[in-house]
């Protein structure tokens, strides 16, 4: 059985905005979605974590998604500042991005890093966007095609599908 793959539109706040942005801006979008459509097109925010709930409430049911922008390897511990998948879905996300370009260079996040935060967030039951891309050094060498195939080949779990 061929299933057929949805096109996905989303937008990433990074570490800008507070609860009153979040809240007008999702609120505004939702609207705008709600009298257009879906159009065979998932549409997904990510704000950073502390705007979710204000996010949540703001695109209500309007068929907009809700995502984090990262979430930890492990489910719980001693990771200050970090963020489980497991909460990101008990506030309402069922997406979160891992491989952001920032977090593989801030971070020194490699694809095995990616990759186990990519099952983590599948076994809390939400849907990695596992970010893949080269530097602009990297493409400038001609590498783009190999980076950006040996990220895809060490950053997506086992068993993952486009139906997972």
């Amino acid at each position: 059985m061929t299933q057929s793959l949805r096109q996905l539109i989303a937008g990433n706040w990074k570490m800008h905005g507070t609860t009153a942005f979040a809240s007008d801006l999702a609120g505004s979008l939702a609207d705008k979605a709600s009298a257009a459509g879906n159009n065979g097109v998932d549409m997904l925010l990510c704000p950073p974590s502390p705007l979710i709930a204000a996010v949540r409430a703001a695109i209500g049911e309007s068929g907009i998604a809700l995502g984090g922008q990262d979430c930890h390897a492990a489910e719980q511990g001693a990771h200050t500042g970090d963020i489980s998948a497991t909460m990101l879905a008990d506030a309402g996300c069922s997406y979160v991005i891992v491989g952001h370009s920032e977090r593989r260079a801030d971070h020194a996040e490699d694809d095995a890093v990616v990759k186990a935060k990519a099952a983590t967030a599948q076994a809390s039951n939400l849907v990695p966007v596992i970010c893949i891309g080269e530097t602009l050094a990297e493409r400038e060498a001609g590498r783009a095609v190999e980076v950006v195939t040996g990220q895809l080949r060490g950053s997506v779990p086992e068993g993952a599908s486009a139906s997972n």
